[in-house]
């Protein structure tokens, strides 16, 4: 499946493909949720892929693909294609993929750009590497599936019958660690509260929705939204992220309500992460389970391989998290997370893009 250019043709007896534009892009797409949130995956995007084998870095790649080729996320996220909570990944295939001994690498796709990691993302691509072809030999009843995201490589695990990808899937992280605790944050309409930041393949501040005198479990989703905004813009204002690897991965991707239940426990913690342009997760958040592993690893309040589960407050569906290793990210004590959660397919997609359409490119309504 590729993203191509193509003509629409005249006859209309056998015609697979909408009418559009001769010069127009045919998008084919793979769609999956995992928890919920949805993945709308290109399993060929032919511009991305020629960059590719010139030798970029997939963090370049990233760069290189939102200043040449925006108009493919804008139409596959926003309206009428997408929606405000469409999610999505470009498969590249060679390249920097290659050359790191993966199977596949990823560029994430949201409403506002591109994320530098997806752990929903990551759970569902698993599937779709054996499911597709991507992995040679699988192996049963698992098989590791190597991925190159833009903050570094994951291996995903995935259960294999010898025809079909199953569930759970997990992953293993890229090195996360805690940026700053108990950091004080004056947010505006709310007043001072204490949060932390943690980086799980991207950055995430957390607190507990009651600081904010809300409830994540039962608060209206909209007063959430505003609140966790609120805060991440307090934060990016007032806190200065640092990535030891690159600059490109510094950037505070969104804010995470909890429950406030960060002592170990076998009973779920609930939260929502809010990201992007108030963008909000269907699903556990698995970059998110990855950067709260890691602060609570960080503070004494878990233990290698104390597995805890993670519950959406949109959606009830459930992750679990846990961290397997110690490591190093620069100067920052790390640890490696396994994340584990469920994927599921909902079908195949052929958009068309007609090049009279006035919204050809896609809008955004909230």
């Amino acid at each position: 499946m590729a993203a191509v250019a193509g003509g629409g043709g005249s006859g209309g007896a056998g015609r697979r493909l909408p009418p559009h534009s001769p010069s127009g892009l045919v998008l084919q797409t793979v769609e999956m949720h995992t928890g919920g949130e949805p993945l709308r995956i290109v399993p060929r995007l032919e511009a991305a892929e020629a960059a590719a084998a010139a030798g970029l870095s997939l963090l370049s790649l990233r760069r290189e693909v939102a200043a040449a080729q925006d108009s493919v996320r804008r139409a596959l996220m926003l309206e009428p294609r997408g929606h405000a909570g469409m999610y999505g990944a470009v498969v590249v295939r060679g390249g920097a993929a290659a050359a790191a001994g993966a199977h596949l690498a990823a560029l994430f796709l949201h409403c506002q750009g591109y994320s530098t990691m997806c752990g929903h993302a990551v759970l569902a691509l698993g599937r779709f590497a054996l499911d597709y072809g991507l992995v040679t030999a699988p192996t049963r009843p698992e098989t590791a599936v190597r991925l190159l995201c833009p903050c570094g490589p994951v291996t995903a695990f995935v259960p294999w019958d010898g025809s079909r990808s199953g569930n759970p899937v997990r992953f293993h992280s890229v090195p996360a660690f805690a940026a700053a605790t108990d950091l004080s944050i004056d947010v505006p309409g709310h007043g001072k509260v204490v949060v932390d930041i943690g980086y799980g393949g991207a950055f995430y501040t957390f607190l507990s929705a009651e600081q904010l005198g809300l409830d994540v479990c039962s608060s209206k989703t909209r007063d959430l939204v505003s609140a966790a905004s609120a805060v991440t813009e307090a934060v990016k204002e007032q806190f200065k992220l640092h990535h030891p690897e690159s600059e490109d991965l510094a950037f505070l991707y969104g804010t995470i309500l909890t429950d406030g239940k960060d002592t170990f426990s076998e009973e779920p913690t609930t939260n929502i992460c809010v990201f992007a342009d108030e963008q909000v997760d269907r699903s556990p958040t698995g970059s998110g389970v990855t950067a709260r592993i890691a602060l609570q690893y960080h503070k004494g309040l878990i233990q290698l391989n104390q597995s805890r589960t993670f519950r959406s407050s949109t959606t009830g569906s459930l992750f679990t998290g846990k961290a397997v290793k110690e490591a190093k990210s620069g100067d920052y004590k790390a640890v490696i997370v396994e994340v584990s959660g469920e994927a599921f397919y909902t079908g195949t997609a052929t958009f068309t893009v007609e090049e009279e359409d006035s919204l050809k490119h896609g809008f955004c309504f909230k």
